[in-house]
């Protein structure tokens, strides 16, 4: 589930002056695909003796598409050539989606700020910000030849009461009496309420037996779940005497909302449970019990920006498959075929995947393998060979240095067998043996066309790879039914060997023909294709974290 972020972005520094006899008057805007964002942007105004007015637009695009929508404006800023905005703007932030970022001047034919002089402009995506020391990205403002126009520095930070979780303990004295041959059952049900107020079921007790003077084990809730973090938003809670059949009797009811309940962390609070009925009826009703709030405390569940912003570092590898089975490369019928017009599966999927990962990984150095081809010159064959053909040093530059060493070695190799994964999968596993503390996290991306020929080797590397820093992503293309790869995703049964099992599902596997759309649209077939297959991977980091109790480093300040 996508987590609730909350970024903004700093002022723009040493802004171009455009004016004659004033400083700049900046403004802009800000872009996102789905983040969380305050953005300004640096511009100016005409040669004038009275600055102009100016303000940040920001604009988001959309995951998959080209179109730019506005999002929002900040403040109105004067004549400054460092202006500090104050507005932020606060946007969902999804880790396996491009949320690309544009800073730009509003047009001159902008019917509110009229027209402008271009100071610059900056791209950016989220993923880079959250992704980068601290939270933090400074990036210049280009787009004036000749000139330096400024930079801008670029901050995320996530919403903490979206992640809070809340314990508490309550127990009830004096209940009214429900059960004819014995005491009641009782049980607590807790409801948020919505806008259109209306109530939500977000909680219920469990029920204690035979007893008007029940003590309920102490419990956890989201606030999110609790009251959607609207501290002042009702919180109802019903007391029901258990029935068998289903047929719970209502014994009462109170309201209350979380900053009440947040009181009780320096005294008991107390609530009447009145029974509505009962007290239209008997002029001597004073309550059916009541529940007493025994303690409540609040902790603050570390998440994957948590972790990102303290500095994990998520080192991403590739491996492709240079089987006979993909066809010759040459020939228009092989899945490793690129035509003028069109990349193949394999770069589509390399491409799709990795410009998501890189944003989180500081150096932009990406190993990357082929198994399963002869090499020359006296073609022997390998399951673990360097794409830059440098066995010492097998990192990319970018994904696009990826790509380049894939084509290259199209060229070099002679596609052969088997399929075999256990080689790359315990080469990268070798790599998270080596940082263990949670500063380091490894992704495995194999693309492949085929049936697996050493299931049972992988399996034992996936089953040892669970315990270290480290996911498997694998991307099916061809028209395979890949029914191995399904056992090796692990979604229903985790995968074993030789009687162990995998302490964490760490393999997400999906077909590429799944996201082939018939309408041609690529870019956001790509796109549903990067979020389908990445969506895993902030659980798994935090599974791993969780289970060898690693906190996130704390970010300075």
């Amino acid at each position: 589930a996508p987590r609730v972020a909350h970024a903004w972005l700093c002022p723009p520094r040493n802004l171009l002056d455009m004016d004659t006899f004033s400083k700049s008057d900046p403004g802009g805007w800000w872009d996102r695909a789905g983040g969380t964002a305050r953005a300004q942007h640096g511009m100016a105004r005409q040669p004038s003796s009275a600055p102009l007015s100016a303000v940040v637009v920001l604009f988001v695009q959309g995951s998959g598409s080209s179109e730019w929508k506005e999002f929002g404006r900040t403040e109105v800023i004067d004549n400054t050539l460092n202006p500090d905005f104050v507005r932020k703007f606060v946007l969902d932030y999804y880790f396996e989606e491009k949320q690309n970022l544009r800073f730009d001047p509003p047009g001159s034919h902008d019917a509110v700020l009229g027209a402008q002089d271009f100071l610059g402009q900056a791209f950016v995506a989220l993923g880079e910000v959250i992704g980068s020391q601290r939270g933090r990205l400074e990036r210049a403002l280009t787009g004036v030849p000749g000139k330096r126009c400024g930079t801008i520095l670029l901050l995320a930070e996530e919403l903490s009461n979206c992640r809070d979780i809340v314990t508490m303990q309550l127990c009830a004295n004096k209940l009214d009496k429900k059960d004819f041959f014995g005491k009641s059952d009782p049980f607590l049900v807790f409801y948020r309420s919505n806008e259109d107020g209306t109530f939500t079921i977000c909680h219920k007790t469990e029920v204690v037996k035979n007893t008007l003077n029940p003590v309920w084990q102490p419990f956890t809730i989201p606030v999110r779940a609790l009251c959607n973090g609207d501290y002042d938003r009702t919180v109802k809670i019903d007391v029901y005497d258990w029935d068998r059949d289903g047929s719970h009797d209502f014994i009462g009811e109170f309201a209350t909302s979380y900053r009440e309940l947040s009181r009780a962390q320096s005294q008991f609070t107390v609530y009447e449970v009145l029974n509505p009925r009962k007290k239209c009826k008997k002029k001597k009703y004073v309550n059916s019990g009541t529940v007493t709030l025994l303690s409540f405390s609040v902790e603050s569940e570390f998440t994957f920006v948590d972790y990102i912003r303290g500095g994990t570092q998520l080192n991403f590898t590739v491996a492709i498959d240079f089987t006979a089975s993909n066809g010759m490369p040459s020939q228009p019928t092989s899945l490793h075929y690129a035509s003028p017009y069109q990349l193949s599966a394999y770069a589509l999927a390399l491409k799709a995947v990795g410009e998501i990962i890189q944003d989180y990984d500081s150096d932009k150095l990406f190993p990357a393998y082929g198994f399963g081809a002869k090499l020359p010159p006296d073609g022997k064959i390998s399951h673990q060979f360097p794409l830059n053909n440098n066995a010492d040093n097998p990192s990319c530059a970018g994904i696009e240095g990826v790509l380049e060493s894939y084509l290259q070695s199209l060229r070099t190799v002679q596609l052969y067998g088997p399929t075999n994964f256990a080689p790359v999968i315990n080469q990268v596993a070798g790599a998270a043996a080596q940082v263990t503390d949670g500063s380091q996290y490894h992704v495995l991306l194999i693309i492949t066309d085929g049936v697996i020929s050493d299931m049972l080797q992988t399996k034992e590397a996936i089953v040892t790879a669970s315990a270290l820093p480290m996911s498997i992503i694998i991307v099916g293309v061809g028209p395979a039914e890949f029914e191995a790869m399904e056992e090796l995703d692990g979604d229903e049964v985790r995968v074993s060997s030789r009687g162990r099992y995998a302490e964490r599902d760490i393999v997400q596997f999906v077909p590429f023909r799944d996201y082939v759309d018939d309408s041609g649209n690529q870019v956001l077939s790509m796109a549903r294709l990067a979020k389908d297959v990445l969506a895993e991977i902030p659980e798994q980091l935090l599974s791993y974290m969780k289970t060898r109790d690693i906190k996130p480093r704390r970010a300075d300040p």
